[in-house]
């Protein structure tokens, strides 16, 4: 058997402690909330939006999801009234995806829980480690 290259292994690692890091916010969310961290992330990207309101390919793209997987997301979300569909001004066959006033104060809550479960997370990172890390991510 090969042994594993250097760039194998790290990006193993990134991929195994992402996925971990990812089940304990989700997890969080989740047993306060019912909701996802795809979905917060869904109302994130809709609050920080024009209008906060955004097409379904955009959100797809923001969130390096396929726009069926979107599609499919949404609907449990519609349905419990965080957002809704709006038709588009400019054109008919396009629907835009608006936060709801529910969705707004889900996604501040939720803010306050993840902020509190990233400071956990986070807690044995300084600042200068932390901006060294997301230089490194952007990066990549």
């Amino acid at each position: 058997m090969e042994s594993e290259s250097k760039y194998g292994a790290i990006t193993k690692s990134l991929w195994v402690n992402t996925a971990i890091i990812s089940k304990q916010l989700d997890n969080s969310l989740g047993a306060i909330h019912g909701i996802g961290l795809t979905e917060y992330m869904v109302l994130l990207n809709l609050m920080q939006a024009p209008n906060r309101a955004l097409r379904r390919i955009d959100i797809a793209e923001a969130l390096a999801r396929t726009a069926s997987g979107i599609t499919r997301m949404l609907m449990p979300m519609e349905k419990i009234g965080l957002v809704t569909k709006e038709a588009n001004e400019r054109d008919a066959r396009v629907s835009l995806v608006k936060i709801t006033p529910a969705g707004e104060e889900l996604f501040k809550e939720a803010s306050t829980t993840l902020d509190a479960k990233s400071e956990t997370l986070l807690k044995n990172i300084d600042s200068t480690d932390a901006d060294s890390f997301l230089d490194l991510l952007r990066r990549i």
